[in-house]
């Protein structure tokens, strides 16, 4: 048999979960291949690229769904956990779809950039857009959607990691965006215990000209970073006698701390949190690496026209 459809994994996916307080990926893929009764045959399917499995595919974006609907979590790297919701939604259901998840506000957001619109109506967009849009328009929506869950990933792995290995993190990052050209001592990480508010330095140009500031904040993407820090690092900057600063976290600022950082006429500071973070470490392939390229090609049209053709 084929590998049934990826709406028909969300339910049995999350009912594995019901009686169990953590499920391994191992135990999840067993339980689902025994659940389907695949063959060892189905479970070596590949997508039409060739470039993923089927079986594993389907299971990660089960997961995925699932985490954005807040139905479960991951506790730990590897092992899924059902939460309340999760609980709930089973003792009244017997299915799942897409259009049941649309029905919560944070798999809503995260499945469509749509706002101010009601559930049920986001829901028939949604489907609506799936009969109007060009292949083209589908398949670049479908990147986005790529990129959106890689970035929420990629940020969860970084929260995972060491403030130690954040501070690394940001100047390699900003070493690939090109600050510092390739000297060796472009960026240097100040000591952990007596940075002064000051987590980083790195040469603006190659040439050393000018020197920009760094503070890195690895906080919970539920913290908000105020006015009251940024005011901090600005302090800290006059120390140096510095003129520009990045300040980079894995969260949030509020309106006043960015109101405040544009208005700084003496000096510039600019603020990245955990969203642009992301988006740029993909951007600038720092902690991803590529699996695969696809090429949208078209007619060379100056080829048939060629005079040499004639």
């Amino acid at each position: 048999m084929a590998i049934p459809k990826f709406e028909d994994f969300l339910y049995p996916f999350l009912y594995r979960l019901k009686d169990m307080d953590n499920v391994s990926i191992k135990d999840m893929k067993k339980s689902i291949i025994g659940h389907f009764h695949l063959t060892e045959e189905d479970c070596k399917l590949r997508t039409k690229s060739g470039s993923t499995n089927q079986l594993d595919d389907r299971l990660g974006w089960s997961r995925q769904w699932l985490r954005r609907a807040l139905f479960i979590e991951i506790p730990q790297r590897g092992n899924y956990k059902i939460t309340k919701r999760g609980i709930e939604y089973l003792q009244n259901h017997t299915d799942l779809r897409q259009t049941d998840l649309m029905e919560y506000p944070e798999f809503a957001e995260y499945a469509t950039t749509s706002t101010g619109t009601c559930k049920k109506a986001t829901a028939k967009i949604i489907e609506e857009s799936k009969q109007t849009q060009t292949p083209t328009e589908q398949l670049e929506n479908a990147y986005q959607s790529i990129i959106k869950d890689l970035a929420a990933d990629l940020l969860q792995k970084v929260l995972e990691q060491s403030a130690q290995f954040f501070e690394h993190l940001v100047l390699d990052l900003l070493l690939k965006m090109g600050y510092g050209g390739s000297l060796s001592d472009a960026g240097l990480v100040t000591k952990y215990s007596h940075d002064d508010g000051i987590d980083g330095i790195i040469k603006e140009d190659k040439l050393g000209l000018d020197r920009i500031y760094i503070q890195a904040k690895r906080y919970s993407t539920a913290n908000t970073i105020g006015k009251p820090q940024i005011q901090q690092f600005v302090g800290a900057l006059d120390e140096q006698k510095a003129s520009k600063g990045v300040f980079i976290t894995t969260s949030s600022y509020s309106s006043e701390a960015r109101k405040y950082a544009e208005e700084k006429a003496s000096k510039k500071i600019v603020l990245i949190d955990g969203q642009e973070l992301a988006r740029y470490m993909i951007e600038y392939n720092v902690g991803v690496s590529l699996k695969r390229v696809y090429e949208v090609k078209r007619i060379d049209s100056d080829y048939f026209e060629d005079d040499n053709n004639e």
